[in-house]
């Protein structure tokens, strides 16, 4: 083999290699979701319905919160009844699950997944 054809195969599979590294770089720093629906029910009765949220960060839910909650994505989440995702009395629900708030309970009004 000639040492220009060697050179430029070398030079071929290098160039390939660093396509294919920034590639897989680059498709790392998509965004996770938490595949299927997070679907519940407001205190004003309207079902709201939402597919594949993403796994990181706080998720508001309706203004006037949710009183029934069902997690059919692949993750388990956690409910808050702030709007921020902090505070006192959460709700560990997990996949596949629904939670009924109570009449006499605050609603829930944020969620974050667990992952």
């Amino acid at each position: 083999m000639p040492v220009i054809a060697h050179r430029r195969r070398r030079l071929g599979i290098a160039a390939g290699t660093a396509l294919l590294t920034l590639t897989v770089a680059g498709c790392s720093g998509l965004g996770r979701t938490a595949v299927g629906p997070i679907a519940y029910t407001t205190e004003r009765d309207v079902e709201i319905t939402v597919n594949s949220p993403p796994v990181k960060g706080c998720h508001r839910l309706a203004p006037s919160g949710a009183k029934v909650v069902s997690n059919g994505t692949l993750v388990d989440i956690i409910l808050y009844r702030t709007r921020n995702c902090t505070g006192p009395g959460t709700t560990y629900l997990a996949k596949s699950f629904t939670d009924v708030n109570a009449a006499s309970a605050l609603p829930w009004r944020s969620y974050s997944t667990v992952h």
